[in-house]
Parts: C-alpha cells; sequence; structure tokens
C-alpha cells in the first residue's frame, strides 16, 4: 500500500481504530509529537489548556510553538482535544460505520420567543445556549458535530467517552439540562428537548464548499435521534430503546411513547425522562 495513495479498506481501518481506540492502527507513522513516549515531556511545555490526550499546549510559548510550527491548535469537535482527527480527516478521506450514541439538543419556542424581543438580545440567548451545551459535551469527551439555528448535535465514541458511550451520553443530557436551569430556583432560562439515540452510523470526512473538509455522522440512527429531539417537549428527554439498553437505565416509573417519526415507516419506542422545573 503506497502511503499517497491508501486503500479504502486502510482508510477504515484508521478510522475504526482512531474512533474506538484514541489510537492510530499499525502502519500509521504519526509525528514524533503526537507519540505516546513523549507525552510525558510535552506535558511539562507550558502552558494550559491543553489537549487531554496528548498533552500538546494551546496557549503561552508551547501553544504558539505548536500552532506555528507543528500545525497543532484546538479542535473543532472538542477544543479540549488537538485538531488531530480533523487532520487525519484530510489525509485519509473517507470514514467507518461504528456505534456511536447521538445527542441533540434543541430549543422549544425559540421563533415566539425571537418575536418578544430584540434581535441581537434573542442572538445572546442563543449563543449563552450554545457555550453552556457544548461545554457539558466537552467536559463529557463528546464530539459537537454542528451547531444550526437553535440546535446542537453531538456524538460520543467508543475511543473518547469509553464503552459505555451510551451511559455518557444520558449523563451529558441531564447535565445540559441542569446547565439550563433545569431542576434551579428559579427554573430553566431556556426551554429545551434533548432526544438521544445509540446504533450504527457513518462517522468520517465529508467535503464542503471550497473544499473544506469536517467530519459528520450520517444515517438512519443519526435521523432518529434528530426526529426523537423535535418531539420532546420542554424539560424532555426523549431516549431510544436501543440508548437506554445500552446505558443500563432503569425504566421502573417513566413513562414509555410510541412515536410516529417523519419518514419512518414504523412507530420507534422512546422512554421518557421529565427534568424538575
Amino acid at each position: 500500500m503506497s502511503e499517497n495513495k491508501p486503500t479504502e479498506a486502510f482508510i477504515r481501518e484508521v478510522w475504526h481504530s482512531y474512533l474506538t481506540t484514541g489510537s492510530m492502527p499499525p502502519g500509521v507513522n504519526p509525528p514524533w509529537y503526537e507519540r505516546k513516549v513523549f507525552r510525558p515531556l510535552i506535558s511539562r511545555v507550558p502552558k494550559s489548556p491543553r489537549c487531554d490526550v496528548c498533552y500538546i499546549p494551546f496557549e503561552g510559548l508551547g501553544g504558539r510553538f505548536s500552532k506555528t510550527f507543528l500545525g497543532v491548535e484546538p479542535s473543532k469537535l472538542n477544543p479540549h482535544l488537538c485538531n488531530l482527527c480533523e487532520r487525519y480527516a484530510q489525509k485519509y478521506d473517507g470514514g467507518v460505520e461504528l456505534e456511536i450514541s447521538m445527542l441533540f439538543v434543541d430549543v422549544r419556542g425559540s421563533t415566539t420567543m425571537a418575536e418578544d424581543i430584540r434581535p441581537a438580545e434573542f442572538s445572546r440567548k442563543i449563543d449563552r445556549f450554545y457555550r453552556a451545551v457544548t461545554e457539558v459535551f466537552y467536559r463529557n469527551n463528546g464530539f459537537v458535530e454542528k451547531l444550526i439555528g437553535d440546535e446542537v448535535a453531538g456524538f460520543f465514541v467508543p475511543g473518547f467517552a469509553g464503552p459505555k458511550h451510551a451511559a455518557v451520553a444520558l449523563d451529558t443530557a441531564k447535565k445540559i439540562m441542569k446547565s439550563l436551569g433545569y431542576g434551579s430556583p428559579s427554573g430553566p432560562w431556556m426551554p429545551a428537548g434533548i432526544g438521544i439515540n445509540t446504533g450504527i452510523a457513518f462517522v468520517g470526512s465529508v467535503h464542503a464548499d471550497g473544499g473544506v473538509t469536517d467530519i459528520s455522522m450520517l444515517g438512519d440512527s443519526v435521523n432518529t435521534a434528530a426526529r426523537l429531539t423535535s418531539l420532546a417537549g420542554p424539560g424532555e428527554i426523549l431516549i431510544s430503546e436501543r440508548a437506554t439498553e445500552a446505558a443500563g437505565l432503569r425504566t421502573e416509573g417513566m413513562e414509555s411513547r410510541s412515536l410516529e417519526l417523519k419518514g419512518k415507516s414504523r412507530k420507534v419506542s422512546a422512554w421518557v425522562l421529565k427534568m424538575a422545573k
């Protein structure tokens, strides 16, 4: 196999290894600064914040050196990690199908909200929503795929969130609701609904106009997560049956719903976790 023209099978192997273990497979020779043997040394280079995996600094003299000479900077998917994933997406154009957990967060009643306040104030509220939600994703080793309108879409893979990524997704959903004010004495400052699904999805590189390479999740399981979110009321977390099983969630006393999802020929069952206002 030529390093310049990797086969499709090797590209799938690269993606599968990275997303399930956090490391490259045999046959891929990473730059010296990405090798595990150098991590104790790199961890002493000033200063934090730095990549949670390889310890390369993002700030200070070390951060400036890393960005200027190594091309290393915070990841667009999770700024607690470096941009290794995006760089490999450009080099190994493709992806892999694997089981992941997907989490979508959507503001409820945003159209009405926008009618009642000035555009600048609405923008500040949505920006605050983005920051609150993404920070919880990042702390739980999730990847934020996109911010669009009044929605945040993200996913969890075993190589970073661990084999119990469904349980991590559920924990993330609860913490997101808490960050939005659910359960606080003053109540939620932003009404939102959440959908969670676990299933097989394609994770890999996609191309936008201008040759920009992004990492995305695609497939029926992703669509199901999005559709669940659209039906989640304020303060509700809708969890698919597969995500419920994978998370080991005890459902005694929880409401079960059989839902008709747009574009799906069969009803989908989900459990409802309601957060206190």
